[in-house]
């Protein structure tokens, strides 16, 4: 029999249907997954946890109806603090929390968890995810894959071991504000491992190494505090970053583990993915009367700061885009090689060069210039640690996320603003509600596939809309969105 529960205690009064799935709200940034066991198990036995760090809730899986009855009654009834920070409970939609496979179980055996990167400001290896990972639960051997933004398979020595990680590390961050875990079940119960480098590795055949030049597996390090810290006396001391929870089930028994994992330092000649590091991206497949320098700064600019681009003469439809920094230039690799603009492929990769030089300057076909600084320009989004941490690292999608738009623009405004410059219009509109003293809108726009999405965004993107009597123009500004569709 279905129940309805009505709560009157709560400013957000509502019907909830029962369930046996709680949606949580209200929790801090720091919270993981052994958080909310902690807090919630004395409702009743959990069967699975997922995490939604960056809306700061979860949705939690009892194994009985009357064990999500007692934790939304107590919610509604006295606080119910997780982690130090009061949460608020109801019940879901849902009756069961969708699982990728159903290996998910862990009475099923599986030792292999998915690791989902969320917001990857800093690239993401082997090194990596074994320092965050071991010193709960020993590691076998590693994969990393690129498909659906970044992601990874983690086997552990033993099943116990495996739920130990995962209710440690779901949704904790690997560096402070980014680089979010997302935790499941894989499907797989054994990964296979054919060598060992940046991207996989089997720690139980050290052979598999393979070296180059004669220099170790020290070289492939890339792990240390935020690049802000960075001055010309090197990197600061070691950070630790992630704190484990204090509850001892979730870490080893042995007296030698920290209860924080320090990383390691980078080396400052360091190298990975097989190239020297270098702040120039080299990018071939340009569209030749479509891309110009500022619709590569438009599009780039989302994974890092733009310095300069110089079109180059010598080979037609070949940039080179010059970044803060070497993160940057892996996170333009791993989210925007081989994607589609403007019908063309793009090829993305690290250039030879160091910098780049304002030599050989020519007309490109639209009679822009074939050179631009960007180095001042008030649109680089990672200008200061505060501001990078405010932008989420998303793949090229359907959706896009735009905001910085004055209340007045609306949906058949943004639609002609489409129109007039030949590109596709959205499908489905999303806005945002806004403060009442809000001076700007945000919202979201979705487009009948990706290519459309990129497309857009590299045309409009910090597009000047100014406004009757407007003193100052507002620069609309554009995004990938986390959502997949509206």
């Amino acid at each position: 029999m279905i129940k309805i529960v009505i709560f009157t205690s709560s400013p957000l009064s509502t019907t909830y249907y029962t369930s046996p799935v709680v949606h949580v709200r209200g929790l801090c940034e720091a919270v993981v997954e052994a958080d909310l066991i902690d807090a919630l198990e004395k409702f009743g036995p959990i069967c699975y946890v997922m995490m939604m760090p960056f809306k700061r809730q979860a949705l939690v899986e009892f194994s009985a109806v009357e064990s999500a009855d007692r934790c939304v009654s107590c919610g509604a009834k006295e606080p119910v603090y997780i982690a130090g920070q009061q949460a608020y409970f109801n019940y879901s939609t849902s009756k069961r929390i969708t699982r990728p496979t159903n290996a998910d179980n862990p009475n099923s055996g599986n030792k292999v968890l998915l690791l989902s990167i969320q917001n990857p400001l800093y690239p993401i290896t082997t090194d990596v995810l074994y320092t965050v990972c071991n010193p709960i639960g020993s590691v076998l051997r590693i994969v990393i894959f690129k498909r659906n933004g970044i992601q990874a398979m983690v086997e552990f020595e033993s099943v116990q071991c495996a739920q130990k990680a995962k209710a440690a590390l779901n949704g904790a961050d690997i560096y402070a504000g980014c680089c979010t875990l997302k935790i499941e079940y894989a499907r797989p119960t054994r990964l296979n491992v054919i060598k060992n480098d940046n991207e996989s590795w089997d720690y139980t055949k050290p052979y598999l190494v393979r070296r180059d030049r004669g220099k170790g597996r020290q070289r492939q390090a890339i792990l240390g505090e935020h690049p802000s810290s960075y001055s010309e006396n090197g990197y600061g001391p070691p950070c630790p970053l992630l704190p484990l929870p204090g509850n001892s089930r979730y870490k080893l028994t042995s007296v030698d583990v920290p209860d924080m994992v320090s990383y390691p330092l980078p080396q400052s000649s360091s190298s990975y993915s097989g190239h020297a590091p270098s702040s120039v991206a080299m990018v071939s497949g340009l569209h030749p009367s479509k891309m110009n320098c500022t619709r590569i700064f438009n599009l780039f600019c989302l994974y890092g700061n733009i310095e300069k681009v110089k079109f180059m003469k010598s080979v037609p439809g070949t940039a080179l885009v010059e970044m803060g920094d070497e993160y940057a230039v892996d996170r333009a690799i791993t989210h925007l090689n081989s994607i589609k603009v403007f019908g063309k492929r793009l090829n993305v990769c690290v250039s030879k060069q160091h910098a780049v030089i304002p030599s050989q300057v020519f007309e490109l076909e639209d009679g822009s210039s074939s050179y631009k600084d960007f180095a001042m320009t008030r649109n680089n989004r990672f200008s200061s640690a505060g501001q990078a941490s405010k932008n989420i690292i998303q793949p090229p999608s359907a959706v896009l996320h735009y905001y910085n738009v004055p209340p007045c623009i609306s949906q058949d405004h943004l639609l002609r603003l489409c129109t007039e410059h030949d590109v596709p219009g959205f499908v489905k509109f999303k806005m945002f509600d806004a403060k009442p003293s809000s001076k700007t809108i945000s919202g979201l726009l979705e487009f009948d596939n990706k290519t459309e999405a990129v497309e857009v965004l590299t045309v409009l993107n910090h597009y000047q809309i100014r406004i009757p009597n407007g003193s100052n123009p507002y620069t609309l500004k554009l995004c990938f969105s986390t959502s997949s569709h509206l």
